[in-house]
């Protein structure tokens, strides 16, 4: 029997859908271990700083290695990459699709640079689609870039247009997840809720989700990533509050509570809005956890505007918070408008994500006592509920098993739990 090729090294930056891609790529470049490829991230200047750091370590580390770049910064701004000595070549987003023309471009002797115009790009790729967390959960990539554009975002410039991909192809590669005895499949993209507006018949995620439901009937459970409040729809907020495969875990995409920063961001919803559906949510369904992305000293923003936001994170319960301090982006609106001073972006930052402990804290106390069913992952010592609660077990499971287990006790920011024979 022939060994298996060995993979090029890929270090992954930023998003899940990253992190798919990059699970793609070292499959897709099998045989080419003396490699290095950074798929890198573009949403912040630190973003992009630390993408030049992350290069200048692996040549260090590994000096004999091609470092390749790739990714949204490598997308939106490539001659920053070119132009560091440690770089064999840079290649786009959509050049990552194509593995024959990957060998092509890794092949070449010069240092090229060959990025495409993402923005004419109207396919996905099906086969860039799955990353994996252990043997338990797959992120499955359903849809790519964004058709909006947000004041603080470059993401659009490094992904492009919205595209989806086809339902069959979701369903088909989900039951080949299932058979391999994957337990848990999150539908991943750059704008989830925008899906399917480019397919024939324009199905939305919730026609999606039931058809996954519904095709794939031993797909134990079904997470969706970081989605837009403001596109849940009725079918799909049914499905939220009224389907026990999909779990009760909604991350939204809210970024501020104050509704002239959320018009200053040019994002599409309300404060009203989201506290609106976030009550609606759970008058439904108890059970669900809140988890919500929020961007710290926007411009402009004052104490007051900073307060609705930290008020909002007490209205909606949020217990899953991603804070991110604003950091400007060359190319963006939100970039030219009078900025804050580091100092009070970090503090604020700071501030939101202590509101953020306390109501997890608050969250976790309740969930004491209560039987939760751990989807078993870290080598079979601990995993994630349905409501994405970290539990540590008393004892070592099966990874990639399904078990229920009684929560004992917090202890250091963990759940502790007894598993129930």
């Amino acid at each position: 029997m022939n060994a298996p090729q060995q993979k090029p090294e890929v270090i992954s930056m930023g998003c899940r859908l990253n992190l798919a891609e990059s699970n793609a790529l070292a499959e897709q470049l099998a045989g080419h271990d003396d490699i290095i490829i950074i798929n890198s991230c573009a949403v912040t200047n630190e973003s992009v700083r630390q993408t030049r750091q992350v290069i200048r370590q692996a040549h260090k580390r590994r000096p004999d290695a091609r470092v390749w770049v790739t990714g949204c910064a490598a997308q939106v701004e490539p001659e920053t990459f070119r132009n560091m000595p440690e770089v064999a070549g840079v290649f786009g987003n959509h050049e990552k699709q194509n593995a024959a023309l990957l060998r092509e471009i890794i092949d070449r002797p010069d240092r090229p640079v060959i990025v495409s115009d993402i923005m004419t790009i109207a396919q996905t790729a099906p086969h860039l689609v799955t990353a994996y967390s252990g043997k338990t959960r797959a992120f499955v990539e359903v849809q790519n870039g964004c058709d909006h554009r947000c004041t603080f975002c470059i993401i659009p410039y490094g992904r492009g247009n919205s595209r989806s991909v086809p339902a069959g192809s979701v369903i088909d590669h989900i039951q080949k997840l299932v058979d391999t005895g994957f337990q848990e499949v999150v539908l991943t993209g750059v704008d989830v809720t925008s899906y399917g507006h480019d397919l024939p018949g324009q199905p939305n995620l919730g026609a999606l989700v039931e058809r996954i439901l519904k095709l794939v009937p031993d797909l134990p459970r079904l997470r969706l990533s970081s989605i837009d409040g403001v596109e849940i729809d009725a079918r799909l907020f049914d499905l939220l509050t009224g389907e026990a495969r999909l779990m009760p875990h909604v991350h939204l995409s809210l970024q501020a509570g104050d509704n002239l920063i959320l018009k200053r961001m040019k994002r599409r919803h309300s404060r009203e809005l989201a506290t609106d559906l976030v009550a609606r949510l759970k008058a439904k369904r108890p059970d669900i956890a809140i988890g919500a992305d929020i961007i710290a000293g926007f411009p402009t923003e004052d104490d007051a505007m900073f307060a609705n936001s930290v008020d909002l994170i007490r209205q909606c319960g949020i217990v899953h918070g991603h804070i991110f301090p604003y950091s400007p982006k060359k190319g963006t609106p939100a970039a030219r408008m009078p900025q804050l001073p580091p100092q009070i972006i970090k503090a604020r930052a700071k501030a939101l994500r202590e509101t953020v402990a306390v109501h997890r804290a608050e969250w976790m106390n309740s969930l004491v006592g209560t039987v939760q069913n751990v989807a078993v992952e870290s080598g079979g010592l601990a995993g994630h509920a349905e409501n994405f609660a970290y539990l540590k077990l008393d004892r070592i499971m099966a990874e990639g098993s399904i078990v229920a287990a009684r929560v004992t006790n917090t202890q250091d920011g963990n759940l502790q739990a007894e598993v129930i024979e």
